[in-house]
């Protein structure tokens, strides 16, 4: 498995809580946002899982546990009434960092690695059946860190990490269960980068390659079957809106929207990042939020249901202590910062 994708130790420059037992800095208290714990994630503790949303219903799959201990679990939240519910486990290998999306009632489920193998298989949800089926291969191989999203009726996923880094993509048809190759995301091959959905449109950013953190940032139109670039996420310009685009770059993150703004917090670049950033598809232009007021991780997972954004679960481990989480947190925009939350 590649270096970067083990734990790492936590040396995080500027971040505004060590491990979570200290408070925000006054600088972080300017900032507009506030993250609310909410009851905690109903299964293991665990980091590098899979999410999707199908409906008002979040699914949290697979992952890595203690001593690496990779998982095949899968549990259903209720937003309404605030409860898990585990379903059917798995069936394929227990792994961590595949890929997820979801349909209007299925969820889907690939690649992925258990450290040994990289996997390249694919599978299907029912949540109504409670039942797993398995689908026609992925066509990109064996790989983990895939980035994937689901527009107009079609699955896309592409990126990652295999014997190389990746920026290839492929579109899944649900009715009929094949692929085929489609439009290859523009700029740097990435692995463990995040995406999201606003206006029907998908936002890839993050991740890693074999240079370092990509600073390229790129939307992608299923109308127009094109890759848009839009303003990168680091200080390129000689105009001042990026002058503290310092931030923002990084891999194993999570995304969610709220409103039509799309939402990244924790990860890591280098060390582990707090640093909450908010993306304006209107005017193309980054806003930093709150930082994350959990313990500092990576590999957590989120979603958003309703309008809501959650991140839960994910890694804050040294290289000799475990330390994985099970905790839950809302961020809430345009609410005032509040530490006692």
């Amino acid at each position: 498995m590649n270096d970067r994708f083990k734990l790492l130790i936590v040396l995080s420059f500027g971040l505004c809580s060590l491990f979570g037992f200290l408070s925000c800095s006054d600088e972080d208290s300017d900032l507009v946002g506030n993250w609310i714990k909410r009851s905690d994630f109903g299964g293991p503790i665990r980091a590098f899982a899979s999410s999707f949303v199908i409906g008002r219903k979040a699914y949290v799959v697979g992952g890595y546990t203690t001593k690496k201990r990779r998982l095949n679990d899968i549990w259903e939240y209720n937003i309404d009434q605030g409860y898990w519910t585990q379903k059917a486990d798995f069936p394929g290998t227990a792994r961590n960092a595949a890929f997820a999306f979801a349909s209007e009632d299925k969820g889907y489920y690939g690649t992925g690695t258990d450290a040994t193998n990289n996997y390249g298989d694919f599978w299907e949800f029912d949540p109504d059946n409670n039942q797993w089926t398995q689908k026609a291969d992925f066509p990109g191989g064996a790989r983990y860190g895939v980035t994937a999203f689901y527009l107009n009726g079609t699955g896309y996923a592409g990126t990652g990490l295999g014997t190389n880094y990746y920026m290839d993509f492929y579109k899944y048809d649900p009715a009929t269960d094949t692929w085929e190759t489609g439009v290859s995301i523009q700029g740097s091959k990435r692995a463990n980068a995040t995406s999201f959905i606003i206006d029907n449109k998908a936002y890839v950013v993050g991740g890693l390659n074999s240079s370092g953190y990509p600073t390229d940032f790129w939307m992608f139109d299923p109308d127009t079957q094109t890759w848009e670039q839009k303003a990168q996420i680091g200080d390129k310009t000689d105009d001042d809106f990026d002058d503290d685009y310092t931030t923002i770059t990084r891999l194993n993150t999570v995304s969610f929207v709220i409103n039509g703004l799309g939402y990244l917090a924790t990860g890591e670049t280098g060390g582990l990042n707090s640093y909450t950033w908010e993306y304006n598809p209107i005017t193309d232009r980054w806003t930093e939020r709150t930082s994350f007021e959990g313990t500092a991780r990576t590999g957590a997972v989120g979603f958003s249901i309703d309008n809501r954004g959650f991140v839960l679960t994910g890694t804050g481990s040294t290289s000799s202590t475990d330390l994985y989480f099970d905790d839950m947190w809302e961020f809430k925009p345009r609410d005032e910062y509040n530490e006692y939350d």
